[in-house]
């Protein structure tokens, strides 16, 4: 089975090599790269949380990232983004969206920093009464898509970036919210993981491949 992995090169070669391991034949096309926002300080002095939304928003407020009160993540995959910096989440929604993220978080939410990316949904910062910082931007690319028979997505914007580039490969989604967003620009998702990380990705493409003749 031929797999294409859509996550930017620098952050691509743990999941290729666990789909590797699998017996999985590996196409590299990344579609999408983070672009810092800034290199200024994030100060959390006087928050009582600080949502994070991403791996590569665990990255940025472990760099940025000033007088941290507890941290949210919205996920395992963030989660485990975030204790690689040595900052272990106080809460991880059992369903890995912004919108489970809402709907589990601790009330009174009290005073609320939310951090995404830049153009991010803001119904759950209105929602949660949060002040909001983009601490990074991610540009779609356009690359020919090699064929395959499945896609990796980790993200909606991968989900986004793929559609745009006329790929139509069954995609195995690392979570709800990139299911959402995958169905949204005409997709089909053949997975979903039972974990939203990496390991889940990689379970999820096992099963698939397990399950055909």
């Amino acid at each position: 089975m031929k797999v294409i992995v859509t996550r930017p090169r620098a952050q691509a070669r743990p999941l290729v090599e666990a789909l590797q391991a699998l017996g999985a034949e590996v196409a590299e096309c990344p579609l999408i790269e983070i672009e810092r926002t800034s290199d200024d300080p994030v100060d959390a002095a006087g928050y009582d949380w600080v949502v994070v939304t991403s791996p590569n928003g665990a990255d940025e407020i472990a760099r940025r990232g000033r007088n941290l009160p507890p941290v949210a993540a919205v996920g395992p995959g963030t989660a485990e983004a975030l204790r690689a910096h040595g900052i272990e989440p106080a809460f991880v929604p059992l369903e890995s969206s912004q919108d489970g993220l809402v709907r589990e978080f601790p009330r009174p939410a009290g005073r609320v920093l939310f951090t995404a990316a830049e153009g991010a949904r803001l119904t759950p910062v209105e929602e949660l009464g949060a002040d909001f910082v983009p601490l990074y931007r991610t540009r779609l690319l356009t690359p020919e898509p090699p064929p395959g028979d499945l896609v990796v997505l980790a993200s909606g914007s991968a989900a986004r970036a793929y559609a745009a580039v006329g790929g139509t490969a069954p995609a195995v989604s690392i979570g709800p919210e990139t299911t959402r967003v995958a169905e949204t620009v005409g997709l089909t998702v053949a997975a979903e993981a039972t974990t939203h990380d990496l390991a889940g990705l990689v379970a999820a493409v096992r099963d698939l491949m397990e399950s055909r003749p």
